[in-house]
């Protein structure tokens, strides 16, 4: 049955009334949005290449082609926005020109799991719909989608600020169009506590 959006709301505010919980070891992003903050766990040793891409694209250490077309060096998804609203399914971010059709220039093979399926929170590597093409654009799922599962690379899991992620999928849209795009200010990157560990080479 498909979950309501007042279903949604009242879970989003159970999830804000609860303290986070300490965080256990691993790499996080953290989404500064005009909403509030979203902290998402990034599953890097499920999904390598898409948390690798990600948060290099993050730091301002990975090139990509720019919206004037040139190739350029720095931190992608600062001062951009949520251009896309599916409501009651998902938020998207990640185009430089707010529009789905932007092309950074980056491809990354598909990384999915049987064991990681759609839920709420889950960030996952937006793509057109064909092998191996996700790139830098992402997004947030508002509810599990079953049908989603194996066709997305799920990268993430939000630990903090799901009600943040409800705020952005009730904004008005015209379609999938927010009237006004709310605004995706920074995405930084931290480490609690080692770095994953190196499997030996032989």
């Amino acid at each position: 049955m498909k979950t309501t959006f007042v279903a949604l709301a009242m879970a989003a505010c159970a999830f804000a009334q609860n303290p986070p919980k300490p965080l256990k070891d691993g790499i996080y992003a953290n989404f500064k949005t005009e909403f509030g903050d979203i902290k998402a766990i990034l599953f890097e040793k499920e999904t390598p290449h898409a948390v690798a891409l990600f948060t290099r694209l993050a730091q301002g250490l990975q090139d990509f082609r720019d919206v004037d077309g040139k190739i350029v060096k720095k931190r992608y998804y600062d001062d951009t926005t949520f251009f896309r609203i599916v409501p009651e399914d998902a938020v998207q971010a990640g185009s430089r020109d707010g529009t789905p059709t932007y092309n950074c220039g980056l491809k990354i093979k598909d990384e999915m799991l049987p064991g990681i399926k759609f839920r709420a929170g889950s960030l996952a590597i937006a793509n057109p719909g064909q092998a191996d093409s996700g790139g830098c654009q992402f997004f947030f799922a508002v509810e599990a989608k079953s049908t989603w599962d194996m066709k997305y690379t799920i990268f993430g899991q939000v630990v903090e600020g799901l009600d943040v992620v409800y705020k952005l999928n009730s904004v008005p849209v015209h379609g999938e169009r927010p009237v006004n795009p709310p605004k995706l200010i920074s995405v930084t990157i931290e480490r609690v506590g080692p770095p994953l560990a190196q499997k030996p080479k032989k």
